[in-house]
């Protein structure tokens, strides 16, 4: 969808942050599967936030640009032009912001402009909402197509005696128009590392002060080359096995042992998305339109079972290598290329009761955990 309908675009975005919000709560709920994860709420409200500051910056520029991409047919999110633009438009924010004038200047012209033309100031107030807009993005934190890996804990294997890492990293992708969410765990063999993290107990060495998040890995001889594999190997149509595999192979020193991937979305709505037809027929039966909606995710996981050993000889070597496990008896399981998934389904209770009243509950849901929200609470896995 490109719309020169700037209302239409802005019920868009009403609806869009509601499941968002929804999608939140859920994750914050204290019955949630993700709670018992503190770790993974966590990530996942910071990009949750980055998401909903993206949205703020694109309601600022429909006030001067009213035309807005949704990728109607497929995830239902925001195209991936737009994240495109608004990563321009941030790097660019200074230069153009030299070239307007400033917000005092840009009033008393308008005022000017209405007493003596007797008219609105079109002119300045576009300008004034560029303005607006472009200082605002000058200084959030927005979803852009990628998020650079961020390490946010670390701790030593006992049994490895290595260092390892929780790390995330955001990706947009352009072809699916999705946000996702990585979260990695992986063991460092680097032996400069190892000697100063590693205490002679085995344990992390407490005289090394890390203050935590540190932008990137946190092994700064390997943080360059590992965001370039993130940029390189986060698209949706690579299997979580695939990424694991290849970063397994990228880095002799660096052990996934463990990958997730939370992939946001599709997302649906009677107004805006044609990709699930039974779907937007029965929530065009909801009578408030900000209820009329469904959200939806995925968490997928690959886990390393095994690691087998390096060797080391005269005439050829073989570095440490991981046996990642995929679920064979579950055919959605190869399919995706995971140990195991998880699907859920977010929608408001007026929602639910349109799909419950016409029969296709069970169709709808079909493979996903349900999960309704009503008054600011999450009903789950009804």
């Amino acid at each position: 969808m490109t719309s020169p309908n700037k209302d239409q675009v802005q019920d868009y975005f009403i609806s869009l942050r509601r499941a968002l919000d929804g999608f939140d709560t859920f994750m914050q709920d204290e019955a949630s599967s993700a709670t018992q994860h503190g770790v993974i709420a966590a990530i996942a409200d910071e990009y949750l936030g980055r998401l909903k500051t993206s949205l703020s910056s694109w309601e600022d520029k429909i006030a001067f640009e009213p035309k807005f991409r949704v990728s109607q047919s497929e995830s239902g999110f925001p195209a991936f032009e737009n994240v495109l633009e608004l990563k321009n438009d941030r790097e660019s924010a200074e230069k153009t912001l030299k070239g307007l004038r400033e917000p005092d200047a840009l009033r008393q012209s308008m005022v000017d402009h209405i007493l003596t033309k007797k008219e609105f100031p079109k002119e300045q107030q576009v300008e004034l909402a560029k303005r607006d807009y472009l200082e605002n993005i000058n200084d959030g934190k927005h979803f852009g197509p990628l998020v650079l890996p961020k390490t946010i804990k670390v701790s030593v294997n006992p049994k490895t005696k290595r260092p390892y890492y929780v790390v995330h990293w955001g990706y947009y992708d352009g072809s699916a128009n999705l946000p996702m969410i990585y979260m990695l765990t992986v063991e460092d063999s680097s032996d400069d590392i190892n000697k100063l993290l590693v205490s002679p107990s085995g344990k992390l060495n407490k005289e090394i002060n890390i203050k935590l998040p540190v932008g990137g890995l946190l092994n700064p001889d390997l943080a360059v080359q590992f965001d370039d594999f993130c940029e390189k190997n986060s698209a949706y149509s690579l299997m979580p096995s695939t990424i694991a595999m290849n970063l397994d192979h990228d880095f002799d020193h660096l052990h996934p042992k463990q990958l997730r991937r939370f992939v946001l979305g599709p997302f649906y709505h009677s107004a805006f998305t044609r990709h699930g037809e039974k779907v937007d027929q029965i929530l065009a039966r909801v009578r408030n339109p900000e209820n009329a909606w469904l959200m939806t995710w995925t968490m997928q996981e690959i886990y390393s079972i095994n690691e087998q050993p390096a060797k080391w000889g005269l005439w050829s070597s073989q570095p440490a290598r991981e046996e990642f496990h995929i679920n064979t008896d579950d055919l959605e399981c190869v399919r995706m290329g995971v140990t195991s998934f998880e699907r859920n389904a977010l929608v408001p209770h007026e929602a639910y009761q349109a799909i419950y009243a016409a029969g296709m509950d069970e169709e709808i849901f079909s493979g996903y955990q349900r999960h309704v929200i009503s008054d600011g609470h999450v009903l789950r896995n009804l």
